[in-house]
């Protein structure tokens, strides 16, 4: 119980930063693109820190996709396959999406690692392995919901994305409809 906790405290807080900079990100655009239609000219520092907000929200909304299982999923095949077929065809797509993660997130260490021996900063202050730090941890979170994710019931069936749409319950849906005609 106090796991199921911690775990919903750390997803609404995940969902709170991953807000936080979306809200950043659009209200910092509209002002350069303000302040350049008004002014002739932004904030110097401004464009670097929007590329930056921009990984860490790619990466922040990647790694609630996943949590979510709801992450970009090439599944053509997997629908064709019988159920026991489906289900190892799951499980090996999302190991090797876990390790495809996995190696992103030691490129990315090494390449927090050389800023880090560097000590080279941004044009906004803030030192680069700390802004690039989003790329191993965010990656090596992913690797690890995508290996949590491949022994977990899915949340959904392939191809479909609404409940309803599940099963015999869709066509007894549209049968429904169709005797109301």
């Amino acid at each position: 119980m106090a796991f199921t906790k911690t775990l919903n405290w750390l997803h609404r807080l995940e969902n709170a930063v991953l807000t936080v900079l979306v809200l950043v990100l659009v209200a910092l655009a509209g002002a350069q693109i303000f302040m350049r239609n008004a002014f002739g000219g932004g904030l110097s520092w401004a464009d670097p820190f929007l590329r930056t907000l921009v990984v860490w929200t790619a990466m922040l909304g990647a790694l609630a996709a996943v949590r979510e299982d709801k992450h970009i999923a090439v599944d053509v095949l997997q629908r064709f396959l019988p159920p026991g077929a489906q289900r190892a065809a799951r499980v090996l797509t999302l190991l090797f999406a876990a390790g495809i993660c996995a190696a992103l997130a030691c490129y990315g260490w090494g390449l927090v690692s050389v800023d880090l021996d560097g000590g080279a900063r941004s044009d906004f202050g803030l030192p680069n392995w700390l802004l690039e730090s989003i790329l191993p941890i965010g990656f090596g979170l992913m690797a690890v919901r995508f290996v949590l994710r491949a022994f977990a019931a899915p949340t959904h069936v392939p191809g479909l994305s609404a409940p309803e749409l599940l099963h015999d319950a869709g066509r007894a849906h549209a049968g429904d409809e169709g005797q109301a005609r």
